[in-house]
């Protein structure tokens, strides 16, 4: 491969994105790099790091260059007599007509894209909206036009930027192709975001979400089991309630807290001035929100650190990306959680944190 070919291979990608964007087989177009924010003190996944907006011509000539890649792989698809197909022998071929390819650390990912039939991709990194809405929507527009097998195109953002930008900027955005928007909620209660710093109060998710559901997207809110530890716990299922019945988004997925290592909270836990809830107290707050609901979202348990345990140590929700219907299955869910609260153990917090350290959780 000569040195032109290889820069227009070239592109960059990062690191986070949601277990519901496909899994392994989302396309993940990089828009700005790392966090705005960057404060909150649950947090770990951007500390140290720079944010930095991208302009919209690297972000464009990124997606050209998987857009290379991908003709690249059919044609030789096609040569192969595999009428188009990406599969693992037109991926070798590829990677033995041009070895330098086998370095490039977004060769697997866009080969898994094409392999699941390229449906959905996501903007990273933490908050994509952040960029000035022109620049976001000719590079949405680009993405389309190059791409138009994608189906869903998603992203994180802040509620506080949701809430700052005007309702005719949000469906601009939406027309240009983004679909589906993650938010983390985290908690409803006031006193608790500002402890975290969240950097946003109950009334800024509430404007920021009802925003996003009138411009159109589909929305995610991610809310934290956990994160009010012993002292906090009825404030944090009860405002979260109420904020998400404010919202009513259209899906509500659970994220249970844990201190993650190089975040405040980690410090504060590990200084014995956090106390962690146990999995079966976790349940019992879990029950406490989930009562009072009162909303027409899908509420899911899709990560692995909603990991407790019914009859016969099975898993007591699924993982299922589309969760359960409320209020259809509301009584359902209620149900599971006593199940829950009467089997599991009430192990002490810090088994569950030894759990954590030996991998049974990931970051979101």
């Amino acid at each position: 491969m000569n040195v032109a070919t290889a820069r227009t291979y070239n592109f960059e990608t990062g690191v986070y994105r949601p277990p519901s964007e496909g899994g392994s087989s989302s396309l993940l177009i990089r828009v700005t790099r790392n966090c705005p924010w960057n404060r909150c003190a649950f947090c770990s996944m951007y500390k140290g790091e720079k944010f930095e907006l991208r302009s919209q011509e690297e972000v464009k000539t990124d997606i050209d260059s998987i857009a290379a890649i991908c003709n690249r792989l059919k044609s030789i698809s096609w040569k192969l007599g595999y009428g188009g197909e990406i599969n693992r022998n037109v991926a070798i071929a590829l990677l033995e007509r041009e070895p330098e390819l086998n370095t490039s650390h977004g060769f697997v990912m866009i080969y898994n894209w094409l392999v699941s039939g390229g449906k959905t991709a996501f903007l990273q990194d933490a908050n994509s909206l952040i960029l000035p809405t022109e620049k976001l929507v000719d590079i949405l527009q680009h993405l389309r036009k190059t791409f138009p097998s994608l189906s869903r195109v998603t992203s994180y953002v802040r509620a506080k930027t949701l809430a700052q930008k005007k309702l005719e900027e949000l469906v601009e955005i939406r027309k240009a192709g983004l679909d589906r928007l993650h938010v983390g909620l985290e908690t409803g209660d006031d006193v608790l975001l500002k402890r975290i710093k969240k950097g946003v109060t109950s009334e800024g998710q509430i404007s920021g979400g009802r925003k996003a559901m009138e411009a159109g997207f589909q929305l995610s809110e991610y809310w934290m089991p956990g994160l009010g530890g012993k002292e906090m716990w009825q404030d944090h299922a009860k405002n979260t309630a109420r904020v998400l019945n404010e919202i009513n988004p259209n899906y509500i997925r659970s994220r249970p807290f844990f201190p993650s290592p190089g975040s405040p909270l980690f410090e504060a836990h590990s200084k014995g001035e956090l106390q962690l809830l146990t999995p079966r107290e976790e349940l019992i707050e879990l029950k406490v929100m989930m009562e009072q609901l009162n909303v027409t979202s899908k509420v899911c348990f899709d990560h692995a650190s909603n990991c407790w345990r019914g009859q016969r140590g099975r898993l007591l929700f699924s993982h299922s990306y589309e969760g359960y219907r409320f209020p259809d299955e509301k009584s359902r869910v209620l149900k599971l959680m006593d199940e829950g609260i009467e089997v599991q153990k009430d192990t002490p917090g810090n088994e569950s944190f030894r759990n954590m350290l030996e991998g049974r959780y990931f970051v979101r």
